[in-house]
């Protein structure tokens, strides 16, 4: 496990009702407050293009929970106004169930995802809850596009995903469910895995943004 010091380039904007707001581009290098869970150092980088990720065979749906190279981040309570988090993922999978995953994050057995994944060879955007092991497959969407931005946007105990591909204006909702809460609090993950040694692939991430909005008194 590589830990990066924790220091958040966030800033409370000024004249934005409380507005709290933190961005990676990944380009050239990771932001600080990262920590990477099971880190394979020769199968990510970041480039002047962002963040690339080799996607590695690993799971985390279920109690195998082996992927390398899980991005981990802390993020705002939700308890002070809703959270949202967006980033921008990139991948052509050719493998059973090869995903791209933009996850809400309080253990490897307790997480939302939402993400571009290759389900019976079709190219799909999936969202999944798990809790204790127990997974609950919440949308099986398909996707006409290798370029997807995804999202999450948590308000209360209530979890919203979100996609938009570029040929679509507006977001459009994938799913709601309630949260897998355990102690020690959320963090943001970004996890790529159930790939093959066979190919060498490259998923691309970009454009991280997390944003909270105060909650009305």
């Amino acid at each position: 496990m590589r830990r990066f010091p924790i220091l958040f380039l966030a800033s409370v904007l000024a004249g934005c009702a409380g507005r709290f707001l933190f961005t990676d581009t990944f380009r050239g290098h990771l932001a600080d407050g990262w920590t990477i869970l099971r880190e394979q150092r020769d199968a990510w980088r970041a480039t002047p293009d962002g963040l690339e990720v080799r996607v590695l065979p690993g799971n985390m749906w279920g109690g195998s929970n082996d992927a390398k190279n899980v991005f981990v981040r802390p993020v705002p309570d939700p308890a002070g106004g809703p959270v949202d988090i967006r980033v921008h993922i990139e991948n052509s999978p050719t493998e059973q169930y090869e995903q791209v995953d933009l996850v809400w994050y309080y253990a490897d057995s307790h997480q939302v995802k939402i993400g571009q994944e290759l389900v019976d060879g079709k190219l799909s955007i999936v969202m999944g809850r798990e809790e204790n092991d127990r997974t609950r497959t919440i949308a099986i969407i398909p996707l006409d596009s290798s370029v997807v931005e995804l999202r999450h946007v948590v308000t209360g105990n209530q979890i919203t995903g979100y996609y938009r591909t570029p040929a679509m204006r507006d977001w459009k909702a994938a799913g709601t469910c309630d949260l897998p809460v355990r102690d020690g609090g959320a963090k943001l993950s970004l996890q790529v895995y159930q790939g093959t040694t066979r190919v060498e692939r490259w998923a691309k991430i970009r454009d991280l943004s997390i944003e909270q909005r105060r909650s009305p008194r």
